[in-house]
């Protein structure tokens, strides 16, 4: 081959190659311009908080345009379509038409971080400053109470260090409790005072005055049952993080730590009569406040496959049976409506 066409055939090959590589880019900007949906089908609408409509509400997850937004879908078809709404938290809850929406942006100042009261029509009616990062949030059944959690300090609670600060609002009288530590405690039959002492995870009973919640101190967690009335909790059992009451009050699930100072837990269900327990036929780690579905079954989130920053909707049936189900992918915060 001459010199001249070893030139030639040189300069097709780059030129080849170079057309190669700009359609390779080209090929990935256009893909990093098209948003990345991803999960079920969904659609933007309004999306009520009223009773007696049998659905479930979610914040989406993941890296998509719905993520953080409130959305909902029925009961009864989890991963429909969706009905995607303009309210978008970090954490929410909702009940008897009323919800509380936790809001945080990146970077924020804490004056940024709020606790967003809305109406069954998803309107603002009342908000509060966060002390920190959202972590829990909770409706009581009538709606008449909304509590939440926030991480002070440290982000996770498999963090070696952190702190959290719990509060309960009343939304007819507006008061709020700022802080769950200002709480007469009960601990083994005495009087309980510590520096070190930290709530989270609070869920309501009924009559609109019984809680429960954990409670942290001398590296040990405790269920507690409190009394908004009397501003006072009295410890039940350790080991309990992240309580849920089951719709009938027998009952409350949780997350057990599996092993002391590892970031592992099951989660499990126990009896309120008898304080005995069970752990549920997810054997993954479960670091949520696991949801109540019915009197029978539990949802809760899992960090997604292959999916940055995404969070899955799982079931269980909450008697140990069974074995968990996918209940809608790009999810968390799962409250229904019935």
């Amino acid at each position: 081959m001459t010199r001249s066409r070893r030139l030639l055939v040189l300069a097709v090959a780059v030129l080849l190659l170079g057309g190669v590589g700009a359609a390779l880019v080209l090929h990935a900007a256009s893909r990093a311009d098209r948003p990345r949906t991803g999960g079920p089908a969904a659609t933007a609408g309004a999306v009520t908080l009223t009773a007696g409509r049998d659905t479930l509400t979610f914040l989406g997850s993941g890296q998509g345009p719905h993520r953080g937004a409130l959305a909902s879908v029925p009961a009864d078809a989890p991963d429909g379509t969706r009905t995607v709404s303009d309210l978008s938290c970090q954490r929410f809850h909702t009940a008897a038409g009323t919800g509380v929406c936790l809001r945080s942006s990146p970077g924020a100042l804490a004056q940024d971080n709020k606790a967003i009261i809305v109406d069954a029509e998803l309107r603002p009616v009342r908000s509060f400053p966060l002390a920190g990062t959202p972590s829990r949030a909770r409706v009581s059944p009538s709606g008449r109470f909304a509590a939440w959690t926030v991480f002070v300090s440290g982000e996770s609670y498999g963090a070696a260090f952190f702190s959290t600060r719990t509060a309960i609002l009343d939304t007819r009288t507006w008061k709020l409790e700022p802080n769950l530590e200002e709480f007469a405690i009960t601990m083994d039959g005495r009087d309980h005072r510590a520096q070190d002492v930290n709530f989270w995870g609070v869920t309501f009973a009924k009559d609109d005055d019984t809680f429960y919640a954990t409670l942290s101190t001398a590296g040990e967690t405790h269920l507690v049952k409190g009394s908004v009335s009397r501003r006072s909790v009295t410890t039940l059992v350790k080991n309990v993080e992240c309580p849920s009451l089951s719709p009938d009050e027998t009952r409350i699930a949780y997350k057990k730590r599996v092993r002391a100072g590892a970031s592992l837990w099951r989660e499990h269900v126990m009896d309120l009569g008898t304080l005995r327990d069970h752990p549920l036929a997810e054997k993954r780690s479960v670091d949520d406040q696991a949801a109540w579905l019915d009197d029978d079954t539990l949802a809760y989130g899992l960090p997604g496959d292959g999916a940055a920053d995404r969070t899955d909707l799982w079931t269980v049936p909450a008697d140990g049976s069974g074995t968990p189900r996918l209940l809608t992918s790009g999810a968390s915060s799962p409250a229904r409506l019935g």
